[in-house]
């Protein structure tokens, strides 16, 4: 990202440009997946024009205890599958006890159950055995939840996992690489702060604009076609 790139209006705009740097997908079996909640108003518009079905993987980010803003892991679900991440260095420098990380770990595994009923309700989780999968984030920062999502969808028998975002610094995006097939990332900041600071509007998204952004996916929601 230029120096004097200015930061997209909001996560809708994000995802209109990020639809664009993944045209080369269109015409493959794919199904967009997008980490909610900011990941679903980026990844509507890329379903849309990859005419792909839409639909969620729910992560939750396992803060630090003292500083839940800051990753100490990651788990991600489809189904009854589970996927935990740890962020080794960060558990070190904040001296996490066994029982501690435990204890996070129970609460965020119940949020994260809680919003898979209030995003997907009685809607089974995606088939995406044998297809392309696009997982769609608002951004990487450490890249924890987005690890954790490759690697419950890759249980899953995928025919490749495509990580897209609109922006995430380098060194987090090299680190997703790894565990992903291909990472599309449009902008990677040499200063990152946050990726707050990419997006005039940064709001999160309620539970019901999320609900209602799956919903509006429309015909590009399920093709029965394996």
């Amino acid at each position: 990202m230029a120096a004097s790139a200015r930061p997209y209006a909001d996560r809708a705009a994000a995802g209109q440009d990020l639809a664009g740097h993944l045209a080369h997908l269109a015409g493959e079996r794919v199904v967009v997946l997008a980490l909610p909640r900011g990941g679903v108003p980026v990844a509507a518009p890329v379903a849309q024009a990859l005419g792909a079905p839409l639909d969620v993987v729910v992560v939750r980010k396992l803060g630090l205890p003292g500083h839940p803003e800051v990753a100490m892991g990651a788990i991600a679900g489809i189904g009854d599958d589970v996927e935990l991440v740890h962020e080794h260095r960060i558990e070190a420098r904040g001296h996490v006890g066994a029982e501690e990380f435990r204890a996070v770990h129970r609460a965020e595994l119940v949020e994260l159950r809680r919003r898979e009923i209030a995003y997907r309700g009685g809607r089974r989780p995606p088939g995406v055995t044998g297809r392309v999968v696009v997982l769609v984030d608002d951004g990487i920062a450490t890249g924890a939840t987005v690890r954790a999502a490759v690697a419950a969808v890759r249980r899953h028998g995928p025919a490749r996992i495509v990580v897209a975002v609109p922006v995430g610094p380098a060194q987090a995006v090299a680190a997703v690489a790894r565990t992903a097939d291909d990472v599309v990332c449009v902008r990677r900041p040499r200063r990152f702060r946050a990726v707050g600071h990419e997006y005039v509007d940064f709001a999160a998204p309620s539970d019901d604009q999320v609900r209602a952004l799956l919903a509006g996916a429309g015909p590009a929601r399920p093709r029965h076609d394996g």
